[in-house]
């Protein structure tokens, strides 16, 4: 009799048959793509912390000359490079939000088609496997938690795969020109987003493991380096001259200990704060942070591919060692015998990979172990998870176990989280900003991260400059800030976030499907509400109106929130006006609580108001 796990396996057979059709493969590089772009319809408007930050205000500042006029609005990720968020920037400027949720969820999508590439070749008549473990690695927690997003690590992924695809598909007998071309690739992606540079280092070390002669493998890694600076160059190069000639320093403010501008601090890597603390805990980090994601990640995300590659990845290591010293200690007929018997052994390209991954993981621990950026490595995981298994087991049982344990993996992740979003509108970006009387003589401080998104709704004369809000400041930075801020003889202003209730939009929408129903028309009609409310909990109540208030509106009662999810806004606006104000007088700032006023802005449908308030300096 058949097995519960055997009927499920049998029946997936069945229904995953058509992906060994032919023309599979290129039916799925299409649809794939297609679907994650409308799963990021689904999600909505990206509505992210980083996006708010600097994703839309870095290319915003490079398109209008804001270097000379602002001093760090986004933090320290003000001065990184912002070609990369400049086609973000530009699609949700000039097209509907919805539309640039597509675009964006399809491009990240594209990944599938180099990772559908390596899969069949590193899987040779395992077309259907191929496709599936192709679209288990677009199904790891980090791409989905990024799916159509402005972050950049599923972007980036795409030409660093691509370079892998190409290399893994010539091999040892790889051209000039395709080392180039891959180089090129790896290159840009590192240039784009610094922190692929691990990936691009990892894989020019990888290089060196093809079977063939010692000086032909150094020439691999040579050419495909030279390529790899050749896209630093081109994606990057204008970028670090620009940061070298104003400031000192190509990576600005990163890497200070290093390029000692006088403008930041000398500190190295800015974000240390998710790396591992001892030994002990980089030894066993994935098993760690799989326990706890809050150490690399800002988000709860799920996940269980890591700890499971790791324990392969040492399974297959201690395989090794064992294979070497049986074959030592035996005569070579016993050992040829006995390794006629193991499982299948990885190809060169396989280990290739292998080495690949597991160089570029290293890397990433010593310098960020930010979940985010792994998220190349995880859309490799699944394959190396399969390839791994039929290296330690014989065939049969090696698919079993690696494909129930990859199932497991994957629909562990579900549902899976994201880095924030809101209901689509039109426009994804409003606000309403002041008109300002001298926008050329004024100034407005930022204490608070992320705001820097609502520059671009002033007068681009107003300065933008922050204080005590993460960058790195020097002596000399501080100098040239005060310099600048007193050039400016207008008024000077304190940006500050306003208090706002989540809730309330939820309110609003609940409020709104009732009406769209016609149960606040009447007093039957708010009594049978109420009668449900009491029932479920909606955090909402009913309340009746006045029959002034009823006449004018021709509704009968309407939604309120109930008391204990209810805010006092404008208490909370006051006391982060008294926290900011001893943050302001270490700068010989005062502000001034009787100007203050609120202006609303929308990220989608998700509201983000702010606070303008006047400043003075004091005396």
């Amino acid at each position: 009799m058949l097995t519960l796990f055997q009927r499920l396996e049998a029946w997936f057979v069945r229904r995953s048959a058509i992906l060994s059709h032919p023309r599979a493969p290129y039916y799925a590089a299409l649809i794939v793509p297609l679907l994650l772009g409308l799963q990021s319809l689904l999600l909505g408007q990206d509505d992210g912390w980083d996006m708010r930050n600097y994703h839309l205000y870095n290319p915003y500042a490079l398109l209008n000359g804001r270097l000379a006029i602002d001093f760090s609005p986004a933090g320290f990720q003000s001065y990184f490079n912002p070609l990369l968020d400049l086609p973000y920037y530009l699609l949700t400027r000039y097209a509907p939000a919805p539309l640039a949720g597509f675009v964006f969820g399809w491009l990240h999508g594209l990944n599938f088609i180099p990772l559908s590439m390596m899969a069949r070749q590193l899987l040779p008549g395992r077309q259907r496997v191929a496709l599936l473990l192709a679209l288990a690695g677009c199904l790891g927690a980090g791409f989905l938690s990024e799916l159509g997003n402005s972050m950049g690590d599923n972007l980036t992924a795409l030409p660093l795969l691509w370079a892998l695809a190409l290399l893994l598909r010539h091999g040892a007998a790889a051209s000039v020109r395709i080392l180039l071309l891959a180089g090129l690739l790896m290159g840009a992606a590192a240039g784009l987003k610094l922190t692929n540079i691990n990936y691009a280092v990892a894989l020019c070390l990888a290089l060196l493991v093809w079977p063939q002669a010692f000086w032909r493998r150094i020439g691999q890694a040579w050419w495909f380096g030279v390529g790899v600076l050749a896209g630093l160059a081109a994606s990057t190069g204008y970028w670090w001259a620009t940061m070298w000639r104003l400031y000192g320093n190509p990576l600005f403010p990163q890497f200070n200990d290093i390029f000692r501008s006088p403008l930041a601090a000398p500190l190295g890597v800015l974000d240390t704060g998710h790396l591992p603390h001892t030994l002990a805990e980089a030894l066993f980090w994935p098993f760690i942070f799989t326990r706890d994601i809050a150490r690399i990640a800002e988000v709860p995300l799920r996940q269980l591919i890591w700890p499971l590659l790791m324990l392969l990845m040492l399974a297959y290591a201690v395989r090794l060692l064992w294979c070497r010293y049986r074959s030592s200690s035996v005569a070579a007929p016993q050992a040829a015998t006995g390794m006629a018997a193991l499982p299948v052994a990885l190809t060169p390209a396989a280990r290739v990979l292998l080495v690949f991954v597991l160089l570029a993981y290293l890397i990433w621990l010593k310098l960020f172990s930010i979940y985010r950026y792994l998220v190349p490595l995880e859309l490799l995981a699944p394959l190396l998870v399969w390839l791994l298994c039929h290296a330690l087991m014989p065939a049969a049982r090696a698919g079993r176990w690696a494909g129930w344990a990859l199932a497991v993996c994957v629909l562990y992740t579900l549902p899976f989280v994201t880095w924030g979003h809101g209901g689509w509108t039109a426009q994804a970006f409003r606000a309403e900003a002041p008109q300002l009387a001298q926008p050329q003589a004024s100034v407005v401080y930022m204490v608070r991260t992320p705001m820097a998104w609502l520059t671009r709704f002033f007068q681009p004369e107003v300065a933008f400059m922050a204080i005590g809000s993460g960058f790195p400041e020097s002596p000399a930075y501080l100098q040239r800030l005060q310099e600048q801020a007193a050039a400016r003889t207008g008024q000077h202003y304190v940006m500050l976030p306003a208090a706002v209730n989540i809730r309330q939009s939820g309110a609003e929408r609940k409020l709104a499907l009732a009406r769209g129903l016609g149960l606040t028309a009447s007093a039957a009609g708010c009594a049978r509400l109420d009668g449900w409310l009491h029932k479920v909990r909606f955090q909402v109540e009913v309340r009746m109106l006045a029959a002034a208030d009823a006449a004018a509106s021709g509704q009968a009662c309407t939604l309120l929130l109930q008391p204990q999810y209810r805010v006092d806004l404008a208490a909370e606006d006051a006391a982060l006006q008294a926290e900011v104000q001893g943050h302001l007088a270490h700068y010989g700032l005062a502000l001034q609580p009787d100007g203050c006023r609120n202006y609303p802005a929308y990220v989608g449908t998700e509201a983000h108001p702010y606070r303008l308030c006047p400043v003075q300096r004091l005396p």
